[in-house]
């Protein structure tokens, strides 16, 4: 992307003029959330002022628009991942539940002594879901290790199947190390086995075209507010096969068919995963954000970010004692690292006295942590509104931060 075109996406967002400590915000922790364009906020407002209703339940008019949208948000969500149908699509409040949803759902039919295979690298959303149906089930965790630069051991990970192998969940991109995993492989080894793949994408979908039909994945979920999207929105995409046998994740309105104290029968899909009345505001602002996201250039922004960490890194290797964890060829823009011994909080507060946000712990993937041998890192993490001038900006505080630091 050009200079021009990056100066006009910093326009849509107002926060990008705020100073913080009298210095211009210079926000690296779009891992963490992006920020959000002032088309998604309009969205929200308009949605709120002119269109408010409850939604698949009035004859009314504005029940209808409300309806109308939300239903139209399924489809760009449908045509964003390249789903089947959008039956297949579900709206959560983000990818945590959606893996929760998955987990206790499909995991309810699962027997004692049934496998699950996850990795080293996994956001808590994707242990923590899994490690609670298999207490419930009497199921066994498997984990894949991972290699001296932050990539999967596929030979590890094929010698963990066996005839009680039944589900594998892995994410597609490290919010740690930025590693890129070979989902479709990883997917395609699981399918020979008869094991089902849920694939956490949260950290995916706003860097990399992600096509579910391509991957053939099982189970794909991610939330909207990493990709300029506003918060408390997320999607499950499940192949309707799946799904149709997967019980309720929870009960009451809109996703009934029949209810009498007789026993009760559910909605058709996607509807029989939707209990009570759905975020129908941010849904619609969903379909926004994908528009705006997708007007720029998945691809352009990828280009642009992936610039920016191949700079970014090379020059904060020229500073003593710097350390980054996840190396790996083709990673995402996401660096964590550490100067020298210096605890990463230190790091992150000196930071923000700068102007710079970063992120700073063990960033909810405490097991990879203990893999590394440090309690956590700073990490520092690109978008599409971000500049070489910021780059520049966050190399000149680090220089000048180490030295305090050592």
């Amino acid at each position: 992307m050009s200079q021009s075109d990056i100066q006009a996406i910093r326009a849509d967002f107002p926060i990008l003029q705020r100073k913080i400590y009298g210095k211009p915000l210079i926000y690296l922790d779009n891992t963490a959330t992006s920020q959000t364009p002032r088309a998604v906020v309009d969205s929200v407002v308009d949605m709120y002022y002119n269109h408010k209703a409850n939604v698949h339940r009035g004859v009314h008019s504005l029940s209808q628009e409300a309806t109308d949208a939300m239903e139209a948000s399924r489809e760009r969500v449908r045509r964003f991942i390249n789903a089947s149908s959008v039956e297949e699509v579900i709206f959560t409040r983000g990818a945590t539940e959606a893996i929760n949803l998955a987990a206790a759902s499909y995991g309810s039919l699962l027997s004692e002594g049934d496998e699950i295979i996850l990795t080293v690298m996994e956001h808590h959303s994707n242990i923590v879901p899994w490690q609670l149906i298999a207490a419930r089930k009497g199921l066994k965790i498997k984990v894949v290790p991972i290699d001296s630069v932050g990539r999967l051991d596929l030979e590890a990970y094929r010698t963990l199947f066996n005839s009680r192998t039944r589900v594998v969940a892995v994410a597609h991109i490290s919010n740690v190390l930025g590693t890129v995993n070979p989902v479709a492989e990883i997917i395609a080894e699981a399918h020979r086995h008869g094991a089902v793949v849920l694939v956490d994408g949260a950290q995916a979908v706003a860097h990399t075209q992600v096509d579910v039909q391509a991957l053939d994945a099982d189970f794909y979920v991610f939330s909207s507010h990493k990709m300029y999207g506003p918060t408390g929105i997320g999607i499950l995409y499940g192949k309707k096969a799946l799904l149709e046998k997967m019980p309720p994740y929870q009960g009451g309105g809109e996703m009934i068919g029949h209810v009498s104290f007789s026993g009760t029968t559910w909605a058709d899909l996607p509807f029989k995963f939707e209990a009570g009345t759905p975020d129908y505001v941010d849904a619609a602002a969903f379909s926004t954000a994908i528009d705006y996201m997708t007007g720029i250039g998945v691809e352009a922004i990828a280009r642009h970010e992936d610039e920016l960490l191949r700079y970014t890194t090379e020059r904060m290797m020229e500073i003593p004692g710097m350390r980054i964890f996840g190396t790996a060829p083709g990673k995402c823009a996401i660096i964590s690292f550490l100067i020298g011994r210096a605890h990463h909080y230190d790091t992150g507060m000196l930071l923000d006295k700068l102007g710079i946000a970063v992120r700073t712990g063990h960033h909810c993937a405490q097991p990879l942590m203990e893999t590394l041998g440090i309690e956590g890192t700073v990490r520092a993490s690109y978008a599409a509104y971000n500049t070489f001038e910021e780059a520049d900006a966050f190399i000149a505080a680090l220089r000048r931060i180490a030295p305090m630091l050592q």
